[in-house]
């Protein structure tokens, strides 16, 4: 059947918005019963993606919002490979393995060329992944005791929501510890109250989505060596990095977080967050090779081989994995260092001119932790609006800048929080404070919130 065209004499469409697809609404329920030419589908998706917000004025996500031209090219060159399948692919596996032991070197692992670890989707699979190794541990060592195993706990603070994933799929108690006032994360004196003889872990994190500082990993591991001393309880740390892991090596090389720290089991990360590589790719690494039980690894007879396997996913594509290597062979430690501490720069100057504009209170200033900022209302009852009014007077001019309130026992205080990500400029977020000026100015004038949220403009 012959695909149906509008051409001129050479052949080629002469105007995709006149051909009868493009007169119709777009199927929604049912496949249509024909092809069409296939510059008019893309033509007509691509335009509707145009709805779509802008994804570089995006500052609610961590995730990669740009990439060189050469990372679009190899994601291309990788399309058709199933990483999975390392008979067929055994090249692919090995940049996957290559990865594994960059980042473990890159977080001062002691097991050298012994270190065990594999990509993942994102950092919320290999953080469950590192959960399910805690718990199957904890479940060893229980069972080798004659004791029971079927109240496991993990013990946390304001996690992602990941946490609570992994909790509920893998039927473990999250013992998620409340914010003491001022706090933003884990206080290491709070961990006594919540630990025990059930306890697989504590997640300490390198970059509290919130807040986006970091927990004290080296203080919250020397509490649980005191615990230990005290009460018999050894308790192992699982450091969910999901996006310090790329920042504090490099911008911040003298904090002790990662493998340095003997109670430090395992770290996850995402390669597409501040690992700069494109979305789909997380990383988790132990501490060595003992620390991943071996029933947890899958051996798969798998079109021609027999692999090992640790993962919740099975076919997935290659090129994220790829991208991931080029960008360390790319840019390797220094170019690495150079483009996190400009966003940690960029960062601060945001944070400089957040405090000239009257009615913010800084919580996190951009300094020592992620290229962020994070602020509140300094007094909410006499402002005359919410954050949640600024951020929908910004989402006017295309900016996502997400307003939410803190987790427990915090939950009154609302704060704001923007992302400096690789790809955005300085010029761009001088462009964002000019902007929040200009919100306030209206509504310290009356804008009806209403209007805002209708995205009315006067």
């Amino acid at each position: 059947m012959a695909l149906h065209r509008v051409t001129d004499r050479g052949g080629d469409v002469q105007d995709i918005y006149s051909t009868p697809l493009s007169r119709e609404v777009l199927p929604k329920y049912q496949m249509p019963d024909g092809p069409s030419d296939p510059r008019i589908a893309y033509a007509l998706i691509h335009g509707e993606l145009q709805l779509d917000g802008n994804s570089s004025q995006n500052l609610a996500t961590f995730c990669s919002t740009w990439s060189e031209d050469e990372v679009h090219r190899l994601m291309n060159d990788c399309l058709d490979k199933n990483m999975i399948d390392k008979d067929e692919y055994p090249q692919t596996a090995e940049i996957e393995s290559r990865c594994v032991h960059m980042l473990a070197d890159l977080w001062n692992s002691p097991a050298g060329r012994e270190t065990m670890g594999c990509s993942t989707t994102g950092s919320s699979e290999a953080a469950m992944l590192g959960g399910l190794a805690l718990k199957w541990r904890w479940r060893q060592r229980r069972q080798a005791e004659g004791k029971p195993t079927d109240r496991p706990n993990l013990v946390c603070g304001p996690v992602q929501i990941c946490w609570d994933k992994f909790a509920r799929y893998f039927d473990v108690e999250l013992r998620q510890v409340p914010l003491e006032p001022g706090a933003t994360g884990i206080r290491p004196h709070q961990l006594r109250e919540y630990v025990d003889e059930n306890t697989i872990g504590v997640v300490a994190i390198l970059g509290v989505t919130y807040t986006c500082d970091y927990e004290p990993v080296a203080e919250i591991a020397a509490e649980l060596d005191a615990i230990m001393a005290d009460t018999g309880l050894d308790v192992p740390v699982h450091v969910d990095a999901a996006s310090g892991g790329f920042i504090a090596p490099f911008v911040q090389p003298e904090l002790v977080w990662d493998f340095r720290i003997p109670r430090v089991a395992s770290i996850n990360t995402s390669g597409h967050k501040y690992g700069l590589a494109p979305l789909g790719v997380g990383w988790v690494v132990w501490r060595s090779a003992d620390l991943l039980p071996e029933d947890l690894v899958f051996r798969v007879s798998y079109l021609g081989g027999d692999m090992p396997t640790f993962a919740l996913n099975f076919s997935r594509p290659g090129g994220e994995i790829v991208a991931q290597y080029y960008l360390l062979l790319r840019l390797g430690r220094e170019g690495y260092r150079m483009i996190q501490q400009t966003c940690a720069e960029i960062a601060q100057a945001l944070a400089e001119e957040i405090k000239t504009m009257g009615p913010f209170t800084l919580l996190y200033d951009g300094t020592g932790g992620l290229p962020a900022v994070s602020y509140t209302l300094t007094d909410p009852a006499t402002a005359g609006f919410s954050l949640y009014d600024l951020s929908d007077e910004l989402r006017r001019r295309g900016w996502q800048v997400p307003s939410y309130p803190l987790p427990a026992n915090r939950q009154e205080t609302v704060i704001q929080r923007v992302l400096v990500r690789h790809g955005i400029s300085r010029d761009v977020i001088s462009l964002l404070a000019e902007d929040i000026r200009r919100s306030l100015a209206r509504l310290a004038g009356g804008a009806p919130s209403d209007e805002a949220r209708s995205g009315f403009h006067h």
